[in-house]
């Protein structure tokens, strides 16, 4: 399963700082989507890249030591500077390069909630991590509260809010004419999804925006997941099918008065973990972490 473990590795890097691991090694992979739009794969969230006669546009931009990396790789695509820098949420290991770039002169959009958590000390809890507020240069100049537009490249650049899903500043692109679909990490394709309850995510705010996103979308959409490999429809739906599974099964032990230890050792996942389970949260922690988040209120 290497590609498995490929995407597992990918997703630990949300875990780990940028400094314990080893960048020299990490290559940007570019896949062409449509005539302007790209996916890059490297270490922390996957990219998508739009170019054209315009500007070029890049949604997340990894961690900070790849950003020559990740130049370099747009530069093999396009002589055009990055004019604009959109990320889906505030995770370090979607908005690392966040600095550089600014610096450089990208334009950097975000959902309100993305600037609010960068510009402030955080904790994600899951991993018991502490964040400190980031440069002013690798804040969102531009914010919006429920969705904004680029048009670009001959196409509609869509971006919209998803409230509470991952966290609570995730956005979904849209590459209308492309149909090409970034959803950050409100999709972890091919594993089981970290849902970070300390920045306002909720299982049930994940699979509204699936669902959203499913409406959307035709069979021949490609989806860019936040980590994994490029996705469709066919697996976005068996990824959320899965996991109002799973939560709803964990629901019901809640109201059945059963307690976190108890609902982990019912293994409610384990007629998905031979699909989903072998990713960087094993079932046992994925059980408990939904747990946690449904008694917080998870809705």
């Amino acid at each position: 399963m290497k590609t498995a473990l490929a995407a597992s590795l990918a997703a630990l890097a949300l875990a780990l700082p940028a400094a314990a691991q080893d960048m020299s090694k990490v290559e940007i992979r570019t896949t062409k989507l449509s005539d302007t739009v790209y996916m890059m794969v490297g270490s922390g969230g996957n990219l998508a890249l739009s170019t054209g006669p315009d500007q070029t546009f890049l949604v997340d931009d990894q961690f900070a030591p790849l950003r020559a990396k990740i130049t370099a790789a747009i530069a093999a695509v396009t002589p055009k500077p990055v004019g604009f820098l959109l990320n889906t949420h505030w995770h370090f290991d979607h908005t690392g390069g966040n600095e550089n770039f600014g610096k450089a002169g990208s334009i950097i959009v975000a959902h309100d909630n993305v600037r609010r958590r960068m510009d402030s000390e955080q904790l994600i809890e899951f991993f018991g991590m502490k964040t400190k507020p980031s440069p002013r240069a690798a804040l969102p100049v531009i914010t919006f509260s429920a969705d904004t537009t680029f048009h670009l490249n001959g196409e509609e650049i869509h971006a919209y809010h998803a409230p509470r899903a991952h966290t609570d500043g995730d956005s979904v692109v849209l590459f209308r004419g492309s149909n090409v679909v970034h959803m950050g990490d409100i999709y972890f394709n091919g594993m089981y999804p970290f849902i970070d309850t300390s920045s306002g995510g909720t299982v049930d705010g994940v699979i509204a925006a699936a669902d959203r996103v499913l409406a959307i979308t035709d069979d021949r959409t490609k989806i860019i997941p936040g980590h994994g490999p490029l996705s469709n429809k066919a697996e976005l739906k068996a990824y959320r099918d899965m996991l109002e599974s799973v939560s709803g099964r964990i629901r019901q032990m809640i109201k059945d008065g059963r307690k976190l230890e108890e609902i982990v050792e019912a293994k409610p996942t384990a007629d998905f973990d031979e699909k989903w389970g072998k990713g960087f949260i094993p079932p046992a922690k994925f059980t408990e972490m939904l747990v946690r988040n449904l008694l917080r209120g998870g809705k």
